[in-house]
């Protein structure tokens, strides 16, 4: 079955906007332990592609924490408190208040 990740047009702007630097090539998105949920999103950027890693356009994502968030939605939010990437994650069972811990 093939991974897949969904972004709205806002992230793909966001994303495109902040890797047009040779600093920030891409956009990383990571899963880690943690987090009041069990586990946690990672926003950063990266020059380098890894072995175990899966691009999507400017956007890289190791293929563990691709498995986590597989059908998920990238998205980019513009609120009065401030700018923040978010995923809306199917698999998720649970999230915190912040929106970047959850369970699965």
């Amino acid at each position: 079955m093939e991974k897949k990740l969904e972004f709205t047009d806002s992230a793909k702007n966001q994303i495109n906007k902040i890797t047009k630097s040779d600093e920030k090539k891409y956009f990383r998105i990571t899963v880690q332990g943690g987090g009041c949920s069990g586990f946690k999103y990672n926003f950063s950027f990266d020059n380098k592609i890894e072995k175990d890693d899966v691009l999507f356009d400017k956007t890289v994502i190791d293929k563990q924490s691709l498995d986590i968030i597989s059908g998920s939605v990238v998205d980019f939010k513009k609120e009065m408190i401030g700018e923040t990437f978010s995923i809306k994650n199917p698999k998720a069972s649970a999230s915190c208040g912040c929106g970047l811990s959850f369970s699965v």
